[in-house]
């Protein structure tokens, strides 16, 4: 071996690192590259009942632009909390995120995403054209709903159900003509005995120093 030289295989008998690199020469993760599909996720927080809260919780997502599909919040069995039900569709790694960033918030208490089989909710007021008020009435009994108003040129019926239930009528309303719908955003509990949320006293409102924590900035 000549002077100056390590032991060790010629360079074309080295083992080259397996996997893609970049002009650096930095390994790329592929988890970390991989295209992630938008995915719908139910998410529940429960937050101190206080001004401002739904606020900060929008404008925190308004911030990162996660694509909110509804927000509700309102009161609990105690005066000092609230639930805030969130629907979002991201990729999972953005899901994660939103759901990160919301622990990080003072006011949120606990935070949750909900399994698919939770039992949730949307109300939704649909305003159609009356010229066919058999079928339409027909239609809202299919659905379980009820007639909230009825004239010569238009009915307003209520429906409450699940994504499915409600999508599927108000596909069944178009064939009349829908003039005007406003929808409540979805209310969702866990299934079972399982909380959808929980602090160290149930059903009592947190002391500070259970909620206390130091104000975190946005990564």
């Amino acid at each position: 071996m000549p002077n100056g030289e390590l032991p060790g295989p010629d360079p074309d008998e080295r083992m080259e690192p397996t996997g893609r690199r970049n002009n650096q020469g930095i390994r790329v993760d592929p988890d970390a590259e991989a295209e992630h599909p938008p995915e719908r996720a139910l998410l529940s927080a429960l937050v101190k009942h206080e001004p401002g809260v739904l606020a900060e919780i929008s404008g925190l997502f308004s911030r990162r632009q996660f694509n909110i599909e509804s927000l509700t919040v309102g009161p609990t069995v105690d005066d000092d909390l609230a639930r805030m039900t969130i629907v979002i569709e991201e990729p999972r790694p953005g899901i994660q995120q939103a759901k990160k960033q919301l622990e990080k918030r003072i006011p949120v208490i606990s935070v949750r995403r909900l399994d698919h089989d939770a039992v949730q909710r949307e109300l939704v007021i649909v305003k159609v054209n009356g010229r066919e008020p058999d079928k339409v009435n027909a239609i809202t009994d299919m659905y379980d709903g009820q007639t909230l108003d009825a004239g010569p040129r238009t009915i307003t019926v209520e429906l409450t159900g699940d994504q499915r239930k409600i999508d599927d009528a108000l596909d069944a309303y178009e064939q009349f003509g829908i003039r005007e719908i406003v929808r409540t955003g979805y209310a969702a509990l866990a299934r079972g005995e399982s909380p959808t949320a929980t602090v160290k006293e149930p059903n009592q409102a947190p002391t500070e120093a259970q909620v206390e924590t130091e104000e975190v900035a946005d990564d």
